[in-house]
């Protein structure tokens, strides 16, 4: 059975690649490795998705800013891997995600430098060969079209829009937690809760943070994907990571609202506030660029100046004056930007690099989350040269992950939307996995843990028994995101802990 294990008990003392990290490039080389026949010990120090991973904006970016800024190439690395996630590696966490960008005021120019971007946009949707049914081509929208799909903008000057498309996550952290479990399927042992103490090239020395047990793993070849932790890991690499800042709206601040709104930052041509629509009832709201000096935390806090500069932004493209006890909850992530030899900034958000230190450690950083999977690949390239491993080739461009389906096998799928929306054509599992642990009835499985939380003890107890949730903090922030909203978090903690007894009691 497809589980992933807190703690370090049974663990393998020897294995052919050791992986730090278990965010989305962490659980990506676990998966990439294990799928060429590599034997693989992936490890966490907390949990799966417990830093930048889960603080992104829950897109599948396809590239666009970075065309706009002339990069090319990378432009065209997201397209192509937004197409692959999209199609064939988890088109049950995905979804097309319908965008409107307002055309307001006299501002032709800008009208045209939109317009001219977004088709460009879907030149590179071409290029990169996804299909027109998977993500639409842009098209202009009259002022009452544009209202329709965004009825809550401010009406004055406004002179229509444009719809464009791009991908939106289910869940940042989900996405995550099915690569770990696809990894773990295929013989991963994927492993949270272990604290990696020193690593070189050949052997990691680790803490169970369960048992305080240390231990030391051999292996060939040790790869880093730490994140913006990565150069307290190993030698030679100096990290500038810079913040971005997200709120957390109720619908009914902006009400209506059926797409996602790109609100123009005043003064700039290119740079939007994003609105985005969530499948919960909420909105998110980002993104900023703020540098980060000193100690690294676990979790990021969100600045105040932040969080009123989204609020401006956003409270001047719509009717509604939003404020400050609008935000429901706010969350900010760290991208890692590296500190090049001449002095230099490289922001490695953009494009990321493979570094190979003094011990032999190979470390991936910066990337993002669309294109994990390239890192993944390059990483784990490195990895195979560097401790001269024989494996097989890259198979992860053609590998579903677990309950992946085409969409129109998911849609014929007969359990409740939102556990095939989370887990695919693994939602039958999940729903009998609640059965056979709790040994209750369907309504209390899937019926909402409260009153305005959407998430049902089903997916809770699944959170244990088969993704490794090791306590409540692990469920509700990681497995589900109820926690990005404290009222709605303190409402389903009850829920968590019967979830984690009845699991416990299982034997699970």
């Amino acid at each position: 059975m497809t589980r992933i294990t807190p703690g370090l008990t049974d663990a393998p003392t020897e294995v052919d690649v050791v992986v730090i990290g278990l965010g989305i490039t962490g659980a990506g080389v676990a998966l990439d490795a294990v799928t060429r026949g590599l034997s693989v010990l992936a490890v966490d120090a907390h949990d799966l998705a417990f830093g930048t991973s889960r603080w992104s904006s829950k897109m599948v970016h396809g590239g666009l800013r970075y065309l706009a800024k002339g990069q090319v190439g990378v432009a065209h690395e997201s397209a192509v891997e937004r197409g692959i996630l999209m199609e064939v590696t988890a088109p049950h966490l995905s979804h097309p995600m319908p965008m409107v960008m307002p055309l307001v005021g006299s501002g032709r120019l800008q009208s045209a430098f939109t317009t001219g971007g977004l088709y460009a946009g879907d030149v590179l949707r071409r290029t990169a060969h996804t299909s027109a049914d998977t993500l639409p081509k842009p098209r202009r929208l009259s002022v009452t079209e544009t209202l329709q799909l965004a009825p809550a903008l401010r009406i004055g000057g406004l002179r229509g829009g444009m719809l464009s498309w791009d991908g939106q996550l289910e869940d940042d952290a989900r996405l995550v937690t099915t690569v770990a479990r696809t990894a773990a399927s295929y013989g991963a042992h994927v492993r949270t809760r272990a604290r990696v103490l020193s690593a070189t090239g050949t052997s990691v020395e680790l803490r169970d943070e369960l048992t305080g047990a240390t231990t030391t793993v051999a292996a060939r070849v040790v790869v880093n994907a730490t994140g913006v932790w990565a150069d307290t890991l190993v030698d030679g690499i100096t990290l500038r990571p810079s913040r971005g800042t997200h709120l957390v709206l109720r619908q009914a601040s902006l009400p209506g609202l059926q797409v996602a709104v790109f609100c123009p930052i005043p003064g700039t041509s290119n740079r939007f506030v994003m609105v985005l629509p969530q499948p919960d009832g909420t909105l998110y709201v980002g993104l900023t660029d703020e540098a980060v000096e000193g100690e690294i935390p676990d979790v990021p806090e969100p600045s105040e100046p932040e969080i009123g500069f989204l609020l401006d932004v956003v409270s001047a493209a719509f009717a509604h004056q939003l404020h400050r006890d609008d935000v429901v909850g706010a969350y900010a992530g760290l991208r890692p930007l590296l500190h090049t030899n001449d002095g230099s900034t490289a922001d490695l958000s953009r494009r990321h690099a493979v570094l190979t230190s003094s011990a032999g450690v190979i470390t991936v950083v910066g990337g993002k989350l669309t294109t994990y999977r390239r890192m993944a690949e390059d990483a784990v390239d490195a990895a195979i040269a560097q401790g001269a491993l024989t494996a097989g080739p890259c198979r992860t461009t053609q590998l579903p992950l677990l309950g992946a389906a085409p969409r129109t096998q998911l849609a014929a799928l007969e359990e409740p939307a939102r556990l095939v929306r989370r887990f695919g054509t693994d939602a039958r599992l999940v729903l009998d996995n609640a059965r056979a642990v709790s040994g209750l009835g369907d309504d209390e499985l899937l019926a909402p843990v409260a009153e305005g939380v959407p998430v049902t003890l089903a997916e809770l107890i699944f959170g244990v028994t088969h993704e490794g949730a090791a306590d409540v903090d692990d469920l509700l922030d990681r497995r589900t995101r109820v926690g990005l909203v404290a009222a709605d978090r303190a409402l389903a903690v009850p829920a968590a802990e019967r979830a984690m007894s009845l699991a416990v009691d299982a034997g699970r």
